[in-house]
């Protein structure tokens, strides 16, 4: 199929032809959902979780003899029974909250929101994302006839705007082998790189 390419002003200067399993597959929302909560569990840290008895600080002494006292045997003031000791039966660090989801799968949920996205106009292939400086002050002129959130798929050899965009508010440059679906959905307008085409599989 043949899609429209734009020059950095915003200006259509010719057409290019596209795989038809990539920028022409239906729109399919439980797949691409799917898709997208698996990879939202894989990123998800567990950080919420109750200190154990070998967490907490102090302890190391035994508070008391162990006889003669007339009270309980005790080795150690974090034991789960003292105040401020270890919990006993809370939430661990060991909580796995992965998903798994085949290749086939994740490359169809990412083909669909590209082909959407082209549907509506909310990608467009650019002729060059070329710079002269790593500048960010020339990325943001260049940039500027485009949506504000923007995703940019720069060429291979083009790591220029990688890093002149890195410091624009809601502007993210990404390789076109490490598309994933988040990104695809978080930005309004994604722009691909014309030499971008033949790396996205």
């Amino acid at each position: 199929m043949d899609v429209k390419v734009y020059n950095t002003k915003d200006e259509a200067v010719g057409t290019v032809k596209v795989s038809e399993a990539i920028f022409g597959r239906p729109w399919n929302q439980e797949l691409v959902y799917q898709a997208l909560r698996v990879q939202e569990a894989n990123g998800r840290k567990n950080v919420a979780h109750a200190k154990g008895r070998g967490e907490v600080r102090g302890g190391g002494i035994k508070p008391r003899p162990q006889k003669h006292s007339g009270r309980s045997r005790q080795g150690s003031i974090r034991s789960p029974i003292w105040k401020g000791g270890g919990a006993s039966h809370g939430p661990t660090k060991e909580r796995n909250f992965s998903l798994k989801i085949s290749r086939p799968m994740r490359r169809a949920a990412m083909h669909a929101i590209l082909s959407q996205k082209l549907r509506e106009g909310e990608l467009k292939v650019i002729d060059s994302l070329g710079l002269k400086q790593a500048k960010t002050k020339e990325a943001a002129l260049m940039l500027t006839p485009f949506s504000r959130s923007l995703l940019l798929i720069p060429g291979r050899e083009n790591r220029l705007i990688t890093r002149a965009a890195r410091n624009l508010p809601r502007v993210m440059s990404l390789a076109p082998t490490h598309l994933n679906v988040r990104d695809l959905l978080k930005h309004k307008q994604i722009l691909i790189e014309r030499e971008a085409l033949a790396d996205i599989h």
